[in-house]
């Protein structure tokens, strides 16, 4: 308001001349964008002459009451419509969502929304002058005869002009519309000053002059632009020195952010007074072009220190989401406006949406965007970010950062597996310190003979035939490449996206998985069968032809303290076929770990997990499975197929060594009930073998219905029996041996003592399914730090919390992910497995990996009721592509990056997602951005990235974007 009188107190004292001036200013303003809008279908792109349209309609005033609170609520319902709507996300946008921290990436998005309003402001601010500038009476009279009088003159110079500015913005529409964006801002903030300040009556009678003044105007401009195309050659030279001033502009206006407040009002004062001599000045150079350059550069300085100006006077939270909206690049937010329930400023508001309508209105449409999908992503999934009471950002709905860093201290507490695994291949890893160009990578195809169905480390050809024996199947085993391949797998055919659960358990697409093999086979035992397009599962299996359901209450019956779902809640499932068991197994509450090599029965574990079943592929071969000892409470084998007598007994040993003291062994196959010679010498011999290994048999009951039989032995609890054994075959393992060394370790024919210490992990049974869910396990103590600086079980309980806080008010709410659509989730990087306990009221299931150079927590993860696998994600997956709807990411790639590049990781990530799956990193915001780089060159929709406190989230989704040219042949 003191602006105001002060602007009307100095134009009344003034001279003639001066009024002359501002109104030959204003008049020329006017009349370069009537010009540019009559002449801009064959100048100016289609998406420029949008924005100009738009602007224009709020630089001319039409509605006589510009601060009407009707005109805000107005346009809040077209501001929704106009928003792009994603599938996943049907809420609104908020306002901290950026790219990254980098200091470099935020100067250049705050310059991009400067350059971007440069022209419209000039009519805006010019018209907003305009209107100020009018004063009843004789100065009004002054100001229409000086109009009349520089009329004539000033046609040339408007044509001059005009023509300047459609060449500008055609060599350089980026620019251009980057200066338009924040001089617009600005100049609405003049306009709202200054119509605070004046009266209402005054304002209506200076509207009506200002339209009869443009209406002339219109009409001069229609006579002078047949001569536009004549003046156009004229002006080419200055193209080079326009350039020039323009870069000189922006350094002026960096430099004058150091400024302070008090300065900063003085200086306004004075260039509001200083608009007047320079225009006057101008006016009596002969050169036209000199004038608008002059008039540009103080229009801009005056925009810079207005919007420091606004910014002050903001309270603490307006401060806070005015700068984010500084930072963040691309987001704006149409429907959200500050101190709502203030009558006064609700002018502000009106126009402060209607520039902000425009932008957003751009952006759906791709401008500076190479992936449009991206941009539009981000601007509607980071609607579910909320800010915190103190309206400080923070991570979506109420989301924190994360919980502490990992504690240096604590890793002195805690081994890992490239620690315990001794024996682990050699792999020679090439270091990376993350700076390698990741921009504008390229993709092929892999070009491979197993096709869609690629997994690198299972169909490493190469190695494969370099191997001096398969007896032990070491042709079913891992043999990773050296580095990790950079190209993406095909789809298959007529892919389709996936049934969703829990339909998906009785069928699925066939071009999904386009493979008939096992339904000849074993369509008779209803393992699958083809019908028409869809693989039907009747839920057989070669020892349950009748149906899972009933064997797993023939089982229940055989031993009833099996208590499916409350005492046994981990399973193993060796040789799972098509997983019908554990698939069926999910109606009891029972978690099933089913595993199978990749073999003649063809995608028999693909089959599983398209089907929404938990698997892997995996062999009983020569090393160690992928699990930490003593962590299954049964283990089931029905026809697998396994020699367990073999070899000294090596591969029951190996079941030995993760079956839970006291578990249960089930053994559903024919040496149990039948009497043929093969079956009679393995019988015996398995029976001989499970004797010395101290397993009580339990009972051997047979089924009826489907004529089979099972076995069913039970792991002892003490070593009594180990002892009294007259002869030590198979031996104990030595002491030194660790049993839960996983990690590319040879098998061994031997046995580990079992836990005895009342305190000891493996010595006691856990809590009842679900209350050990959420029970810290008794073996961890308080005077063992936890992973992050707490006392173990604190730290445990600690983490639980998190994670439920994170998934209730974030994940579930905040990152427009429909999770009917989600069923089978890894956990990249699980530390206690807080991620998937937090999931569990979810129909889904969630496998935690714990990595080889992390602490071992994974025998946590088991004790209350989840599991997991160990894995390095230098290194490819052991599952077929597609088989995978989400992944989550808690601080990997950043600690990932340090031993392997992150492009064949991010290959791999793509490899496991289904098409329309989803990805969230919570990670440093440096590695945020890196993954988020390579994310867009595989073509995914980042629907968010939000950073704070150096610590970032991103959200995307995959799309079916395969690449065209082939990779070389491996």
């Amino acid at each position: 308001m003191a602006l105001g009188r002060s602007r009307t107190s100095k134009r009344s004292s003034s001279s003639s001349s001066y009024a002359s001036t501002i109104t030959t200013v204003a008049f020329i303003a006017v009349c370069v964008v009537g010009v540019w809008m009559l002449t801009s279908n064959s100048v100016v792109p289609p998406q420029t002459t949008a924005r100009t349209a738009e602007v224009t309609t709020i630089s001319t005033v039409d509605e006589p009451d510009v601060t009407s609170s009707n005109e805000v609520q107005n346009n809040e319902p077209s501001n929704k419509k106009d928003q792009p709507v994603f599938e996943d996300n049907p809420g609104d946008l908020p306002a901290d969502a950026i790219k990254s921290d980098d200091p470099k990436t935020i100067n250049e998005q705050s310059n991009n929304g400067k350059q971007d309003t440069g022209e419209q402001v000039a009519v805006v601010e010019e018209n907003s002058q305009s209107l100020k500038g009018k004063e009843p009476g004789e100065e009004q009279e002054k100001q229409r005869e000086s109009q009349t009088q520089v009329s004539e003159e000033s046609t040339l110079s408007q044509n001059q002009q005009a023509d300047q500015t459609n060449r500008e913005i055609s060599e350089s529409d980026q620019g251009s519309r980057k200066t338009r964006n924040e001089e617009s801002n600005e100049n609405q903030e003049q306009t709202t000053v200054s119509e605070n300040g004046e009266n209402s009556q005054d304002q209506f009678q200076n509207q009506k002059q200002n339209e009869d003044q443009q209406r002339e105007q219109r009409e001069k401009i229609d006579i002078g632009k047949n001569s536009l195309d004549s003046q156009n050659q004229e002006l080419n030279a200055d193209q080079q020195q326009q350039k020039k001033e323009t870069e000189s502009t922006e350094k002026n206006k960096e430099s004058q952010n150091s400024k302070s407040y008090e300065e900063q009002q003085q200086q306004q004062r004075q260039e509001d007074a200083g608009i007047q001599t320079t225009s006057q000045e101008s006016q009596n150079e002969i050169s036209e072009e000199d004038q608008k350059e002059r008039l540009k550069q103080q229009q801009q300085e005056q925009q810079q220190q207005q919007k420091q100006q606004q910014e002050q006077k903001q309270d603490s939270a307006s401060s806070d989401e005015t700068q984010q909206q500084h930072q963040f690049e691309d987001v704006t937010v149409p429907g959200i406006k500050q101190n709502e329930d203030k009558k006064s400023e609700k002018a502000t508001e009106d126009i402060k949406t209607q520039a902000e309508n425009q932008q957003t209105q751009q952006e759906s449409k791709g401008e500076n965007n190479p992936i449009p999908e991206t941009k539009q992503d981000t601007t509607t999934e980071d609607k579910s970010i909320e800010r915190n009471p103190a309206g400080e950002s923070s991570f979506p709905s109420g989301g924190t950062s994360g919980i502490p860093k990992e504690s240096k201290e604590s890793k002195k507490s805690w081994s890992t597996q490239a620690a315990e695994s001794e024996n682990q291949k050699e792999r020679r890893k090439e270091e990376s310190d993350g700076k390698e160009s990741i921009y504008g990578y390229t993709w092929p195809l892999c070009n491979v003979t197993a096709g869609p169905d690629y997994i690198p480390c299972l169909d490493n050809e190469k190695a494969i035939k370099q191997l001096r024996s398969t007896r032990h199947f070491e042709h079913r085993e891992r043999h990773c490449p050296e580095e990790g391949p950079t190209c993406l797998v095909p789809l298959p055919e007529g892919y389709k996206t996936p049934i969703t659960w829990p339909g998906s358990r009785d069928k699925i697409w066939y071009h999904n998985v386009p493979h008939t093999k096992l339904a000849e086979v074993k369509g008779h035992q209803n393992w699958v069968k083809v019908t028409g397009e869809l693989l039907t599962f009747p839920g057989g299996g070669t020892q349950f032809i009748h149906g899972a359901l009933h064997y797993i209450e023939f089982l229940q019956k055989a031993v009833p303290n099996i208590e499916w779902g409350k005492h046994t809640r981990v399973i193993l499932d060796v040789g799972c076929g098509v997983a019908s068991f554990g698939g069926y197994l999910f109606e009891k509450d029972v978690l099933t770990m089913s595993f199978a090599p990749k073999d003649e029965h063809e995608a028999q574990v693909q089959f599983a997990l398209e089907r929404g079943i938990p698997a892997i592929s995996a062999v009983m071969g020569s090393q160690r499975l992928p699990f930490p000892s003593g962590v299954f409470d049964l283990i089931h084998c029905a026809r697998c197929r396994v020699p367990w007598h073999a070899d000294g007994g090596m591969l029951l040993l190996e079941l030995n060594r993760v079956l839970r003291p006291g578990g249960y062994f089930v053994w559903s196959a024919t040496p149990v009930y039948q009497k043929l010679q093969e079956d009679v010498e393995i019988w015996k011999a398995m029976s001989a073998l499970t004797v010395s290994m101290c397993w009580e048999p339990v009972t051997i009951k047979k089924d009826k219905l489907n004529s089979i039989g099972a076995a069913i032995y039970r792991k002892p609890t003490s070593n009594d029996c180990y002892n009294q054994r007259k002869k030590n075959i198979p031996p104990l393992c030595k002491s030194d041996d660790d049993p839960s060394a996983a990690w590319y370790v040879p098998l061994q024919a031997c046995m580990h003592e079992v836990p005895v210490d009342y305190n000891e992990r493996g010595a006691r049974w856990p809590e009842n399914w679900p209350r050990r869910l959420q029970t810290p396990p008794y073996w961890l103590n308080s005077s063992q730090m936890g992973i992050y600086g707490k006392p173990a079980p604190q730290d445990f309980a600690t983490d639980y919390e998190h994670w439920k806080h994170v998934v209730r008010n974030s994940y579930i709410k905040g990152l427009g992910i429909s999770w009917s659509n989600v069923r089978n989730i890894m956990d990249m990087r699980a530390v206690y497995g807080g991620f998937a306990a937090a999931l569990m009221d979810l129909k889904v299931w969630v496998l935690n990996v714990v990595n080889v150079d992390s602490p071992d927590t994974l025998p946590i993860i088991y004790e209350r009721g989840l599991f997991g696998i160990y894995h390095d994600w230098c290194e490819s997956f052991s599952t077929y592509p597609r088989t995978y709807d989400l992944l989550h990411a808690d601080h990997l790639f950043s600690k990932l990056k340090k031993r392997c590049k992150l492009a064949p990781v991010m290959a791999e990530v793509d490899r496991i997602v289904r098409p329309g799956g989803k990805l969230i990193v919570r990670d440093e915001s440096k590695a945020i951005g890196e993954v988020e780089n390579l994310l867009k060159s595989l073509r995914w929709e980042v629907h968010l990235t939000f950073s704070r406190d150096q610590e970032g989230l991103l959200s995307a989704q995959k799309g079916d974007w395969r690449p065209q040219t082939l990779a070389a042949s491996s």
